[in-house]
């Protein structure tokens, strides 16, 4: 496969990436305006938003089905599409069921979304012989970040949620159509090699569970850091910590914008120090991020240990997806699929947790829970590969490859 072929599918996905990105911060930041606009009790609203990881978490199931017939990059064709235009569904309904089946096409579309996305990442990093992965995870917080600008300024200017979703869906819908023209898997075929892992593997998947375990466990744990920052520092820094209203929705801003920089500089980190130094250093960061954050005197001292959980944990996400891939180098799809299931695992469990220790204990002390479980990443640092993986071409291309490739490469 040609240098030209590889950059255009590079860019592609990152774009693919960044309008995930868009699409998902644009739902979650106005779910107050989607309550008030279908009139969804306190009681029930957490029974929707529940049910859309779940169903992603079915669509990424299924996604590991289906490229088993098709390659990654169709499924990612037809399902980027399907997520933008149901958040017009979502803003352009009347009645509650109207909502509810749009945020069930919008589950089931992004669980495949995700999948399709990260297979997509993991083949073209093995054909370009090194990290960059975490650049195409940049690309989607800077998308979060353009779509909670964008859904900030709908709520400012009280625009209506179809006024509000509208523009940026008819831009991103014929863009990511364009896009998709160039998607690739990074390789001339399908995803090949060993086709039996032996008698362990899941029945048609061709993944041991107990090879994969391990990163199921991290990403779960990485999500749960991360929903408790999306769901809790607002109400963190309010009420525990005494900020403004104003102030206290600068957490969460902090985090996204770190999480960028993180991971716009993480795979030079991956290159040069190898995924194992990456993702334990990461780890620690976040683990003094929650526990800056339950001791913090004030809500400047929070904000700090928000930044530094953006800085730590946004390196082990993307990292966790590139070594499924070096586990499995036959089934990276198949391990890719099943390990997305677990980000929806702990999305769901994050949020819920926290504040069932809050209330029964303290807030201070239920940041040290997703502390301890972060943490845990340090008993499966291994499982990133050895000291100085670097996750590319047969998974560990020497790194003199890439000097004087530079100028061909993106």
């Amino acid at each position: 496969m040609t240098d030209a072929r590889l950059r255009q599918g590079r860019v592609s996905l990152a774009f693919s990436f960044f309008s995930q990105g868009v699409a998902f911060a644009l739902l979650v930041t106005r779910i107050p305006a989607v309550q008030d606009r279908y009139g969804i009790s306190d009681a029930l609203l957490p029974l929707f938003l529940a049910a859309v990881p779940v169903l992603a978490g079915a669509g990424s199931v299924l996604t590991g089905h289906m490229v088993r017939r098709l390659p990654p990059g169709a499924v990612l064709r037809w399902s980027q599409p399907v997520v933008l235009l149901s958040l017009l569904g979502v803003a352009g309904g009347r009645e509650v069921w109207h909502v509810a089946v749009a945020l069930g096409v919008f589950g089931l579309a992004v669980g495949a979304l995700d999948a399709s996305m990260n297979m997509l990442g993991v083949s073209l990093q093995r054909a370009y012989g090194r990290s960059i992965m975490l650049g195409f995870h940049a690309a989607y917080s800077l998308g979060g970040i353009a779509g909670a600008s964008l859904a900030w300024v709908g709520a400012h200017e009280d625009l209506a949620l179809l006024t509000s979703y509208l523009p940026p869906v008819l831009v991103l819908v014929p863009a990511a159509l364009v896009a998709s023209r160039w998607y690739t898997t990074g390789t001339d075929g399908a995803d090949t090699g060993p086709q039996d892992a032996g008698p362990g593997a899941a029945a048609g998947s061709g993944v041991p569970f107990a090879l994969l375990m391990p990163l199921c466990l991290v990403m779960t744990f990485a999500y749960i850091g991360d929903s408790t920052v999306s769901n809790w520092s607002a109400k963190y820094l309010e009420d525990v910590l005494g900020s403004s209203e104003e102030l206290a929705t600068v957490p969460y801003n902090a985090y996204m914008v770190t999480t960028l920089i993180g991971r716009t500089v993480g795979d030079l980190g991956v290159r040069r120090f190898g995924a194992v130094a990456v993702v334990r250093c990461g780890t620690l960061l976040a683990a003094a991020g929650f526990a800056v954050v339950a001791v913090a005197p004030g809500p400047w001292a929070g904000m700090v240990g928000f930044t530094l959980l953006g800085l730590g944990l946004c390196v082990i996400v993307p990292q966790t997806f590139a070594a499924a891939g070096r586990l499995a180098p036959g089934r990276s799809d198949a391990a890719v699929a099943r390990l997305n299931v677990f980000n929806y695992v702990g999305f769901l469990v994050g949020s819920p947790l926290v504040g069932a220790l809050g209330d029964a204990w303290s807030y201070r002390g239920a940041m040290l829970v997703p502390m301890v479980l972060v943490l845990a990443t340090l008993v499966y640092a291994r499982s990133f590969g050895s000291d100085d993986a670097r996750y590319g071409g047969g998974h560990e291309r020497p790194r003199v490859v890439d000097v004087g490739r530079g100028g061909n490469e993106v």
